[in-house]
């Protein structure tokens, strides 16, 4: 990421007991899983991200200088127990699903143990890191099945909720299948694509709409799309017509016009026709504005002639499912499975592991949940990634984690590679000793 996270940037509880766990010396090893209880209406399907920035977050745990003083003064904690904080690690161990897997609910996609105050206080910013990506990579995934060929790139900086969430939400996207993002930090830290056009003030700042494009043009001449509806969209694009073939001829190539209002798919057909008349049949159309997988799949099947997408705030806020049902829990403490048993907020106890299957057309066929130590049938999809508070190997490339998330958006079934949900659910099996641990947990309680 960029820079360090504050072990304040927390719930306060977390602090609490952990004092409460110095005065009675509870430091044994603890299990936590996250976790989504459920799927969001209208998803079939979600797509793990964000272990990358939990592993920095673990691996870099520690609280200052100035944040203990602060502690210490602030009425809320005693001084032994602060004192205590000073030398605070992480030491434990992670096993997680690699970023870029497609998982479902219950299935946890992360499992830290670790002693029980470590474990206890990481729990705020693992929620807050894996249920972001996890949210904007599972939207930009469906964005990408809906339209398979387009370009798409990420949009939603401006409007992302904080700096943080703009950065991340571009590396989410691109882990999903987006071609680039406009943000320009996530260029530099990840090597991610960067890709950007103009603004309507580019245009309002000129006397004449085509002195802008012809400036424009001159500023970038390899690679140069024009926005083209800021007055009269159609008007726009006859005007380029002659400018385009008056550059060409100094090696000015425009590249593409961009639609960023009213009826896309009408301006798009229309702007095709004029560019194809006038002989620009290589420069392409990308389109802009308020756009989701609804919107990308009805241009598609409307046959619309977009090249290209920018695709902003519906998808870095997942507009339509804008959180996920998701938690990390206490599973086992001193070496004891341990469950929750609240009404509608029940969870499976101990240590897991899922099992994936797949048909003969290599598609996924179903899933086993088990406890650790009772193998099943197929893939164990939780590997080990942290041991001891270091990472047990370098972290893969963000494209190797691209090339992952396609490879397994390929072996889903047709039914969940729809926008709507599948009729049949994809099927994940609760294997019989996991069951039979959470009866013994229940009759001992």
């Amino acid at each position: 990421m960029n820079g360090r996270t504050s072990l304040l940037l927390t719930d306060f509880y977390q602090l609490t007991m952990l004092q409460a766990y110095f005065d009675q010396r509870m430091a044994d090893t603890a299990v936590f899983e996250f976790f989504v209880r459920r799927l969001p209406d209208s998803r079939n399907f979600l797509v793990a991200a964000g272990l990358e920035q939990v592993l920095d977050f673990l691996e870099d745990l520690q609280f200052t200088p100035q944040e203990l003083a602060w502690l210490a003064a602030c009425g809320r904690l005693h001084s032994r127990f602060v004192d205590s904080l000073r030398e605070l690690r992480f030491t434990g161990d992670v096993q997680a699903m690699p970023e870029g897997t497609v998982f479902f609910a219950d299935e946890p996609i992360l499992r830290v143990v670790a002693p029980l105050p470590q474990a206890q206080l990481v729990e705020t910013r693992i929620i807050n890191l894996l249920q972001f990506q996890t949210l904007v990579a599972s939207k930009a995934a469906r964005i990408r099945l809906a339209a398979p060929e387009s370009l798409l790139v990420d949009f939603g900086m401006r409007r992302a909720h904080g700096a943080e969430a703009g950065l991340l939400s571009a590396r989410a996207s691109y882990l999903a299948g987006f071609n680039g993002s406009s943000t320009v930090l996530a260029a530099m830290q990840w090597g991610i694509p960067l890709f950007g056009t103009m603004a309507h003030s580019f245009i309002q700042a000129h006397e004449r709409e085509s002195d802008a494009f012809e400036h424009f043009a001159r500023s970038h001449p390899q690679a140069s799309t024009m926005l083209i509806d800021t007055y009269d969209t159609e008007a726009a694009a006859h005007s380029l017509v002659p400018l385009a073939h008056r550059l060409a001829r100094e090696g000015i190539h425009i590249q593409a016009v961009r639609l960023d209002s009213g009826d896309l798919a009408g301006h798009a057909r229309k702007v095709r026709l004029i560019l194809d008349q006038g002989g620009l049949t290589q420069t392409t159309i990308f389109a802009s504005g308020n756009l989701d997988e609804y919107k990308l799949a009805e241009f598609i099947a409307a046959g619309a002639p977009i090249d290209g997408f920018g695709v902003g705030t519906r998808m870095n806020t997942s507009a339509d499912r804008p959180y996920l049902d998701c938690a990390y829990k206490l599973q086992e403490y001193a070496g004891v499975a341990r469950r929750k048993r609240s009404e509608g907020k029940a969870t499976w106890p101990g240590r897991k592991q899922v099992y994936r299957s797949y048909g003969a057309d290599g598609r996924m066929s179903g899933d086993v949940l088990t406890t650790a130590d009772a193998p099943a049938c197929g893939q164990p999809l939780l590997v080990p990634v942290l041991r001891q508070g270091r990472r047990l190997s370098s972290s893969p490339a963000l494209d190797a984690v691209r090339d992952h998330a396609r490879a397994e958006l390929a072996r889903l079934a047709g039914n969940l590679r729809t926008l709507t949900p599948a009729a049949s659910p994809y099927p994940v099996r609760i294997a019989e000793p996991l069951r039979r641990l959470a009866a013994e947990i229940d009759k001992r309680a």
